[in-house]
């Protein structure tokens, strides 16, 4: 529905129910602490992008009268030059503002920073659903929403360059804190987090085509990373943390491989599917002209240092290695069945091959005519000047800065984790505040429990005790009756009983009238 809807509001709802599913797949584990947690936080986060999402819409129905991509994108010349108030005494860009709405909603879906805090948990859900999910459909849904409204995007040059920034930032930090995690899983997650952000980064560039060749790469090897991640915790009777691994390649040898195909191709080695979209995407940025574009290309080619470092560090802590396991999980140690092995050597295939034969139409050819527009004088423009097939493209990349820098990632993830494994915790004593502040992952857990949350409750519970308790249960609603009560009692004395007071009471009345008619008359 979300991808097929030709109008906002299928798309909303497409968009809404992908969130449903994430959540209860999420909580699939629904008596565990930990599970519930985890999906009530995707949960809240992602109806903060949303609410963002739903202000986009309707900004651009406010403007063009309709909620149908292609009447609305032949409308976008009502929204040029339109002003909106941003703040008290302030206008700004309506384009603008849209946009950066309509990408809000794209933060909290596709996890880009600050609303990036619930994937990592979201690894409470099984193996399965994380490669599904979290790999390919949910967290992806963000990048395409942007790119089939690129015709909206496009007005709006700042919209851009806060797409730009938030993605390299995203891409960059969010790939740090794989190198100090030790579950498996919450690796490869940190993992996918920085490869939304490249393709937020192509996105911000304006080469949105190259993001979406992107997750389409991305999610092939990054489905296998995750069940290659699955088929190591079967084996390892369902410990999750890399410290309690190694030499699994000689028990695990199909895992192993297919692990190793994935990992190469999440770093971008020259040939594989990654290569072709990642490379593509930090050349896009490098040519952009895009504000921000400046740090957004350090920020990936840092990141493919980094992504390099992690990826690595995970293959030869798990399979590379002193064996570090107990003695009843050595002993019990053996390659997962075909059903669990069988899926990682079909993603593999791909993972090895589709950059080779999709990278041409995909990019360069009318793969996405009609569907996405890009600016005729963008950097896929001149990207497309440079591009001689898929081969030239390959021999090209043994002059980039980005293939050493995967190279230089992962000699030194091997010299770390297996020439001296005793550096790395000299490291971290060495650097234990900056350790720290990535073990505690920036602190944006710690400030979204104690600062947001605390204070959204404080509201709440002044809210309920003042306003609930006090105003409505006590003055509106028990004070009414009170009032009804002491009324009626303080009347009822006047029911005495006897004829005379009656009498009297209805001459007092009538001379009162009569006065009062006299008087007004």
């Amino acid at each position: 529905m979300l991808v097929m809807s030709n109008n906002y509001l299928q798309l909303f709802f497409g968009w809404e129910a992908v969130g449903l599913v994430s959540y209860l797949l999420i909580g699939f584990w629904y008596k565990r602490p930990t599970a519930i947690f985890a999906n009530y936080k995707a949960f809240l986060v992602n109806r903060i992008g949303d609410f963002g999402f739903v202000l986009g819409i309707a900004g651009i129905v406010y403007y063009t009268g309709t909620l149908d991509y292609a009447e609305s994108f032949s409308r976008l010349d009502s929204i040029v030059g339109e002003r909106m108030a941003s703040f008290p005494g302030d206008t700004t860009s309506a384009a603008k503002l849209i946009c950066i709405a309509l990408f809000i909603g794209a933060m909290g879906k596709s996890a880009q920073v600050p609303l990036h805090v619930w994937l990592p948990d979201s690894m409470e859900g099984p193996t399965p659903i994380s490669a599904l999910i979290h790999a390919a459909t949910m967290v992806t849904a963000g990048i395409f929403m942007v790119a089939r409204l690129s015709p909206v995007f496009e007005l709006s040059v700042d919209a851009l360059s806060f797409i730009l920034v938030i993605g390299a930032t995203t891409a960059l930090f969010m790939g740090l804190l794989g190198l100090v995690n030790n579950d498996i899983k919450r690796v490869v997650a940190y993992s996918t987090l920085s490869q939304l952000g490249y393709m937020t980064v192509a996105l911000g560039a304006g080469a949105y085509a190259a993001g979406v060749f992107h997750l389409m790469t991305h999610a092939f090897f990054k489905a296998l990373l995750f069940l290659a991640a699955g088929s190591v915790i079967i084996a390892m009777h369902h410990e999750q943390d890399m410290r309690r691994m190694g030499g699994l390649r000689k028990y695990m040898p199909v895992t192993y491989w297919t692990a190793l195909v994935g990992s190469l191709a999440l770093i971008g080695f020259p040939g594989m599917s990654g290569f072709f979209s990642k490379d593509l995407i930090i050349e896009a940025v490098h040519a952009s002209d895009v504000p921000g574009a400046a740090y957004a290309y350090w920020c990936v080619l840092l990141g493919v240092f980094v992504t390099a470092l992690y990826s690595f560090r995970l293959v030869f802590m798990a399979f590379h290695g002193k064996e570090r396991m107990d003695e009843h999980t050595r002993e019990h140690l053996h390659e997962s069945p075909w059903v669990v092995t069988l899926p990682l050597v079909a993603l593999a295939v791909p993972s090895l091959a589709i950059g080779w034969l999709t990278v041409g139409p995909v990019m360069f050819g009318g793969f996405f005519d009609g569907a996405i527009q890009h600016a005729p004088d963008g950097p896929l423009a001149e990207l497309a000047a440079g591009f001689h097939g898929p081969a030239a493209f390959v021999t090209h990349a043994l002059v980039a800065p980005a293939t050493w820098l995967a190279a230089a990632g992962v000699l030194t993830a091997w010299f770390l984790y297996l020439r001296r494994p005793d550096i790395p915790a000299r490291l971290q004593e060495r650097f234990a505040p900056l350790h720290k502040v990535l073990e505690n992952k920036y602190y944006f857990d710690w400030f979204n429990e104690n600062v947001v949350a605390a204070v959204a409750r404080g509201l709440g519970r002044r809210l309920w005790k003042r306003g609930d308790e006090t105003v409505i249960d006590g003055w509106l609603v028990n004070g009414t009756a009170g009032f009804v009560g002491a009324l009626a009692g303080a009347v009822r004395h006047v029911q005495s009983g006897y004829l005379y007071h009656y009498a009297f009471a209805m001459i007092i009345g009538l001379s009162l009238l009569l006065a009062w008619l006299l008087i007004w008359s």
